[in-house]
């Protein structure tokens, strides 16, 4: 009988926080990777942790320490490993807030481990990885600015992700006009977007008319692509300005733009609890 904790070889490389899955699969077939002792190049392989022994570039692999970090993401900055183009991604953003605050370094915001690397060439070995795989749970566009997660605990990141999780996220939207209650009651209630499926916010209110546009809020369970977008199109609207606020408890209340923070054990706890009650009175 497997054991319940087996899982393919390239899965147990993304679940100890060493690298992506994708770049996992690479690593395997190029055959920088042993097996007890011998070298596998089929990321399939089943493998159990804790009882196999697995090795990445010589250095047997073991469960990181688990790191969540919540980043106040900027209006302009990529969520991704690196660009091409050379556009600036969340990853150039943490490696400078652990800096010095300002010229005579009297303020420092330090890190509990090393920042990520970016991507974009070889990867590093697992010596050198260590805690720098943080992946960024959900995406934000990247005129899109507010809350995003950090992290390489792949299990709660699906948890956070998940619309049967209830996870709730918050946004702000600046509208194109001023809209009237009838359809911000229509898009609450659901609307059909362009590609044929459909938004079902947790809740849509208005919070204010500011001069020729309207400000509105607008909460989701799901993580469709480019979702608040396309429902505000979908009744006649374009979003100017988008921000989200919250995810879960977790709020930008303290967080500078552009900074990041440790999430502590009883938010972490938080998140779960108020995501359990949410996901039972839906």
């Amino acid at each position: 009988m497997k054991d319940k904790r087996t899982m393919t070889l390239d899965r147990l490389l993304s679940r100890f926080g060493v690298t992506s899955r994708s770049v996992a699969r690479k690593a395997i077939a190029d055959g920088r990777v042993r097996l007890n002792g011998r070298v596998v190049r089929d990321p399939e392989c089943w493998v159990t942790p804790g009882k196999d022994n697995v090795q990445l570039d010589g250095q047997r692999l073991r469960p990181e320490r688990k790191v969540y970090l919540l980043f106040y993401k900027p209006k302009g900055v990529i969520v991704s490993r690196g660009d091409p183009s050379g556009r600036k991604t969340i990853y150039d953003c943490l490696a400078e807030a652990a800096r010095p605050d300002d010229q005579d370094g009297s303020r420092r915001t330090t890190t509990p481990y090393p920042p990520p690397h970016r991507g974009g060439g070889t990867e590093k070995s697992a010596r050198d990885a260590g805690n720098n795989w943080l992946a960024p749970v959900g995406r934000l566009d990247k005129d899109t600015s507010g809350l995003l997660i950090l992290t390489n605990d792949t299990a709660f990141a699906h948890f956070v992700t998940s619309p049967e999780s209830g996870v709730r996220k918050t946004y702000r939207v600046k509208l194109s006009g001023l809209m009237d209650d009838a359809t911000i009651t229509q898009l609450a209630t659901g609307v059909r977007m362009k590609r044929g499926d459909e938004a079902r916010p947790v809740s849509v209110r208005r919070l204010e008319d500011r001069g020729k546009y309207t400000w509105i809020e607008v909460v989701l369970t799901e993580g469709k692509n480019r979702e608040v977008h396309r429902m505000v199109e979908a009744v006649g609207f374009k979003v100017l300005k988008l921000v989200r606020t919250a995810i879960g408890p977790l709020t930008l209340e303290g967080l500078e733009v552009g900074r990041w923070r440790v999430i502590s054990a009883h938010e972490l706890t938080a998140l779960r609890q108020r995501s359990q009650v949410a996901s039972s009175e839906s």
